[in-house]
C-alpha cells in the first residue's frame, strides 16, 4: 500500500505506521497495522458518532494477511476537534472517508464499519464512486433509525420495572445528566452494548475519549434516546444499489437486532449474514476469534469471487 505524499508520518515502528492526514477540516489521526503485507487493505470505520477507533483495535489481527487501517474521524480520538457543528453531517464524514482513502493510496480496499460506521460506509458507497471496494462488512448495522428506535423500545420494555421507569421519567423531563439516568443507561448497555464483565480496556478507552457534544448533536443522550440529526436516517430502500459483496454481522442481544439485520440482508441482493450467539453490539470483542474467522473467510471469498459459504 502506497502512502500519498501529503501524508505526514509521525512514527513508523515495525509494522505499525501512525501519522496524520491533512483534510479540509483539520488533521485526521490514522494508524496502519501490517504495512508490509501485500493483501488488499482493510479500512475500519468506528462508531459513535464521536467515538474513537480504540475499541476496534482487535481487528489488527487481520494484519497478518493485509494492511489494516484505522482512523479517528474529525472531532474524535486523536484527530483535530474543530468547534463547528456545521461539519457534523453524514456528507462531511463521507467526504472525509474519501480523503483518507485517497491520501493513503487505497485503490482497492475492503471496508469494515461498526455501528455508526456502517451508516458511513453505506453512504460512501451510495454517494461516492465505489470503484475498488472489494467488499463491505457491516457489524451491528444502523441503516434505519426508525427500526433502531423501535428495537430499543422493545428492549426497554423487557427491563426491570425500576430501570424502565427511570428511563421513561428522565426522557419526559429531559434530565439526561442525572445519576439515575446514567445508571439505568449503563444497566442497558451491559445487556445490549457489551456483555463482558469487566469491559475490555480498549472499549473503556473509547468511552473515555467519546466526544459527547458530537454524539449528542448527531445522535442523542444515549443509544436508546435519539434526538440528533440522524433521527431521520433511512437507507433500506437504497441498499439494492450497492453491488460490492456485503457481510452483515450482529449479536443475538445486539442493539442492531437479528430481525432488523436480517431485514437489511433481504434488501441487499446476494449479501450474507452471521449472528453471534450470547453476544451483543460489540460482538467483535465478545467473540473475537469467531468474529475474525468469519471476517477472514468472507474477505478471502470476496477477493476470489466465490459463492456464499457462511
Amino acid at each position: 500500500m502506497n502512502s500519498n505524499v501529503n501524508v505526514r508520518v509521525s512514527k513508523n515502528t515495525g509494522e505499525i505506521q501512525e501519522g496524520y492526514i491533512p483534510s479540509t477540516g483539520g488533521k485526521i489521526s490514522y494508524k496502519v497495522a501490517g504495512t508490509n503485507k501485500k493483501g488488499i487493505p482493510v479500512l475500519v470505520l468506528h462508531g459513535g458518532p464521536g467515538a474513537s477507533h480504540d475499541y476496534l483495535e482487535p481487528l489488527a489481527e487481520l494484519a497478518d494477511e493485509r494492511p489494516v487501517v484505522f482512523y479517528d474521524q474529525l472531532g474524535c480520538g486523536n484527530s483535530d476537534k474543530p468547534d463547528d457543528t456545521s461539519r457534523w453531517t453524514i456528507a462531511w464524514f463521507v467526504d472525509e472517508l474519501h480523503q483518507v482513502r485517497k491520501a493513503l493510496g487505497m485503490k482497492n480496499v475492503h471496508i469494515i464499519g461498526q455501528s455508526w460506521g456502517t451508516s458511513l460506509a453505506v453512504d460512501y458507497l451510495l454517494t461516492k464512486d465505489p470503484k475498488g471496494v472489494a467488499s463491505l462488512v457491516l457489524s451491528g448495522p444502523l441503516l434505519s433509525t426508525s427500526r433502531w428506535i423501535e428495537d430499543q423500545r422493545a428492549y426497554i420494555a423487557e427491563l426491570p420495572k425500576e430501570i424502565r421507569e427511570i428511563i421513561l421519567k428522565c426522557e419526559d423531563s429531559g434530565e439526561f445528566s442525572s445519576p439515575e439516568y446514567q445508571d439505568a443507561m449503563m444497566a442497558y448497555y451491559k445487556i445490549h452494548v457489551c456483555r463482558l464483565n469487566p469491559w475490555p480496556e480498549c472499549l473503556n478507552r473509547s468511552f473515555e475519549k467519546l466526544n459527547f457534544s458530537l454524539y449528542g448533536y448527531m445522535w442523542g443522550p444515549s443509544e436508546f434516546t435519539v434526538t440528533g440529526v440522524l433521527k431521520n436516517y433511512e437507507r433500506v430502500d437504497r441498499l439494492k444499489k450497492i453491488s460490492s459483496p456485503v457481510l452483515l454481522t450482529c449479536g443475538f442481544y445486539d442493539e442492531a437486532t437479528p430481525t432488523t439485520t436480517k431485514h437489511y440482508q433481504d434488501n441487499l441482493p446476494g449479501s450474507e449474514i452471521y449472528i453471534f450467539e450470547d453476544a451483543s453490539h460489540e460482538h467483535h470483542l465478545e467473540k473475537p476469534q469467531e468474529y475474525l474467522k468469519v471476517v477472514r473467510d468472507f474477505l478471502r471469498r470476496a477477493e476470489k469471487g466465490k459463492d456464499r459459504m457462511i
